[in-house]
């Protein structure tokens, strides 16, 4: 059996990260780790509407704080010890410094299956945390919702 101390899960507001932050907990659970979630709110840009430099905490923070915090109480029972962690910044980038920060033994998190035009302009959030971390990375595929 794998055996972790720190698990990280990286978490977006969106279905599939459920699924991740499932997964993450019942690894964490196996091995007694203490699992961080993670949720990077995006930085506005200079192109964008929004006046920075930003005070220290953030309106955004907040907001996603909140309501991952509802999340993780909705869907993780208590036998696991977590840490939710929020911080602004741009994913690809502080997912990996979050985990050296850290120093996670695995990272879960989803991908979104973007191809195509999307991913060559988007790029792959995934892509870059699986070259750059410090560990492992395990990720769940984005699940396409189907239709009849």
């Amino acid at each position: 059996m794998l055996k972790y101390n720190k698990i990280m899960c990286a978490f977006e507001f969106d279905g599939d990260s459920t699924a991740a932050l499932l997964l993450s907990s019942t690894l964490a659970k196996e091995s007694d780790a203490t699992l961080y979630i993670l949720h990077i709110a995006r930085v506005p840009t200079y192109d964008m509407d929004v006046p920075l430099p930003f005070d220290a905490d953030p309106r955004w923070e907040k907001e996603a704080r909140a309501k991952l915090e509802l999340i993780v109480q909705n869907t993780l029972k208590a036998e696991v010890n977590c840490v939710i962690d929020v911080r602004s910044g741009v994913p690809d980038i502080d997912i990996v410094r979050a985990a050296h920060d850290l120093g996670v033994d695995l990272i879960v998190m989803v991908t979104h299956g973007r191809t195509g035009l999307e991913h060559l302009l988007l790029g792959s959030v995934t892509e870059h945390v699986i070259r750059e971390a410090p560990c492992p990375v395990l990720v769940l595929h984005h699940m396409a919702s189907s239709s009849t």
